[in-house]
């Protein structure tokens, strides 16, 4: 399975509609889910949240939890689905998750976590990898990080995904913990050094082709986040540069061409425009007849069907001739 470009499992944005829409930009990517939760799977409609389309390949579920055997049985359940990888949420530093006791204060755990991970990758054949932060409030040193990812690497994990950003618990939002801890990317860059046996992906502020290709000379892998949801065209460029010789590149109205058979079974299974719709606001970033394109879905999906899709692409169309 290829690793060299991913994209970052996003709450209320990588649901099953945007993983399909960038799979058409991206053949590569290696996509992740939303963080679903044991208690969402073991209690609630585990057919709904494990929900994929096969063109959505490879795909990882990412999960969020601390209980190693309910964390077993959804992994269990996430490779009878056909999901490539069980990633395990150590990053997440939002209310919600912390008062759940998993997330980014697991990485004060790494026993726990340590015990999480051997009991996965004991019942799956499948990859279990980590998702985490440099550190966790004052526990940012390089020998604190150093020390959790050897013992999680002792338990089995040999994919982690680390996010270059400590995560403040206590006084920052999510949105906060994205930007107001500074980046430290060489202690990403000395895990790899240090751990060469493991696979180490880079996540955190990489918005640029040439940023892309610094990390890609310290590191196995850089997994990017909201820039690609705000410009997913962006995708199409990593296409052309790391994978030419096996891309058959699609501009942007051959995608949303081939989006539209996607969109019109989902809306006979009464699935809202909207649901889709919110996802491709942002294919004609930077493109005449891009407003055009953001307004004319924006204000109308709730309301209309297929053809607002088809109505919005007329209109870039007609702007750009």
């Amino acid at each position: 399975m290829n690793r060299l470009i991913s994209i970052a499992p996003m709450m209320n944005y990588t649901d099953r509609h945007e993983r399909y829409f960038l799979r058409l930009i991206s053949p590569h990517a290696l996509l992740y889910t939303e963080m679903i939760t044991t208690g969402a799977l073991l209690h609630g409609d585990y057919k709904r949240f494990l929900r994929f389309s096969s063109e959505e390949h490879p795909i990882a579920l990412q999960l969020g939890g601390n209980d190693p055997e309910k964390l077993k049985d959804c992994a269990k359940m996430g490779e009878d689905f056909g999901f490539n990888e069980i990633n395990l949420n150590v990053g997440c530093p939002s209310d919600r998750v912390k008062s759940g006791q998993f997330g980014a204060c697991l990485m004060l755990q790494p026993a726990l976590v340590a015990e999480c991970v051997a009991t996965m990758s004991n019942a799956i054949k499948i990859p279990v990898s980590i998702k985490c932060r440099i550190g966790v409030d004052h526990t940012d040193s390089y020998e604190a990080l150093a020390a959790f990812i050897r013992r999680i690497a002792d338990a089995g994990a040999r994919v982690f995904i680390i996010h270059a950003r400590k995560a403040w618990l206590q006084g920052l939002s999510p949105k906060q913990n994205r930007e107001i801890p500074p980046l430290r990317y060489e202690m990403v860059h000395q895990i790899k050094q240090d751990f060469p046996h493991l696979a180490i992906i880079i996540n955190g502020g990489i918005t640029t082709l040439d940023a892309i290709d610094f990390h890609l000379t310290k590191v196995d892998g850089v997994m990017l986040g909201r820039f690609p949801y705000a410009n997913p065209y962006f995708l199409h460029s990593i296409e052309e540069k790391y994978f030419k010789e096996h891309h058959i590149p699609l501009d942007r109205f051959e995608i949303i061409e081939k989006l539209i058979p996607y969109v019109e079974k989902e809306l006979r299974e009464n699935v809202r425009l909207s649901n889709i719709t919110r996802h491709i606001l942002g294919l004609f970033h930077g493109q005449k007849g891009g407003r055009l394109w953001r307004r004319r879905l924006s204000e109308k999906s709730s309301n209309y069907g297929i053809d607002v899709i088809k109505s919005a692409l007329e209109k870039v169309r007609s702007a750009q001739e």
